[in-house]
């Protein structure tokens, strides 16, 4: 079990980073923020976008964020994610870990590709 804020925030960004190879990049990469976005022009909630954000990671105070837009545009997603993760959703798309374990970090890794293929679906990435 993962307590220490960087050392979640390190595990999250490990598991994050090879979506850059599927067509995201990152516009912040440091020591305690970390993002992913899609620069393709696309139509999303009746606006004409240049881009898209994927999802963000960062250190707070007493927790390690992770912002997850699929949940924001696509709420309907949650019920494909697994209750235990659900329970640490804060407003309408951030997750909040003050702890990490193998099962929860599965369960990250499922939203994240989740995500990924809903992105390619709706041809956002």
């Amino acid at each position: 079990m993962k307590t220490d804020l960087i050392e979640i925030f390190q595990t999250i960004r490990a598991a994050m980073q090879p979506y850059e190879t599927f067509g995201f990049s990152s516009r912040i990469n440091s020591d305690k923020e970390y993002d992913l976005w899609s620069e393709k022009n696309i139509m999303l909630l009746g606006k004409q976008r240049n881009e898209i954000y994927f999802a963000g990671l960062k250190v707070m105070t007493s927790s390690v964020t992770l912002h997850f837009m699929l949940i924001y545009t696509n709420p309907e997603v949650k019920e494909l994610l697994h209750p235990d993760l659900i329970k640490l959703l804060k407003g309408k798309s951030c997750f909040h870990f003050k702890k990490l374990d193998e099962t929860l970090m599965e369960h990250i890794t499922n939203a994240l590709n989740i995500g990924y293929k809903a992105y390619k679906q709706n041809e956002w990435v």
